[in-house]
């Protein structure tokens, strides 16, 4: 299982970290990406990462303001999100890939067979 969390209301500029904690299977050597879907628009890839190489990808909409990382030793992966736009504004997704997925790949919704349930970002202007 996968659970979400850290979303909430933030102004324009501000900054958000959302949490991907995992359970009930071993964290190593999986992709675990971060996905968004807004109001009205189809669920897009934000950023990736896997969880034994550290290799990560970004969205060209996000590069340079979010940041992934793991922490293998608690099963939880993490988007920093500084900068935050009100185009930001969704439900944030993270998911779990076993499969080797090559390069930006991992950004490719449709890839991710085990997901979790989303948390809110709201960014005002």
């Amino acid at each position: 299982q996968l659970q979400a969390s850290g979303g909430g209301l933030v102004q324009a500029g501000g900054s958000l970290r959302l949490s991907c904690a995992a359970s009930g299977f071993t964290f190593d050597g999986y992709h675990i990406g971060w996905f968004r879907q807004a109001p009205g628009k189809e669920r897009e890839g934000v950023s990736c990462i896997h969880t034994s190489y550290r290799s990560t990808h970004y969205a060209d909409s996000v590069k340079g303001r979010f940041t992934i990382s793991s922490d293998n030793a608690k099963n939880t992966v993490f988007l920093q999100m500084n900068s935050l736009k009100p185009e930001d504004t969704a439900v944030y997704y993270c998911a779990a890939e076993r499969r080797t997925l090559f390069g930006s790949t991992c950004l490719n919704v449709y890839l991710f067979g085990s997901w979790g349930q989303g948390t809110l970002v709201t960014v005002s202007s």
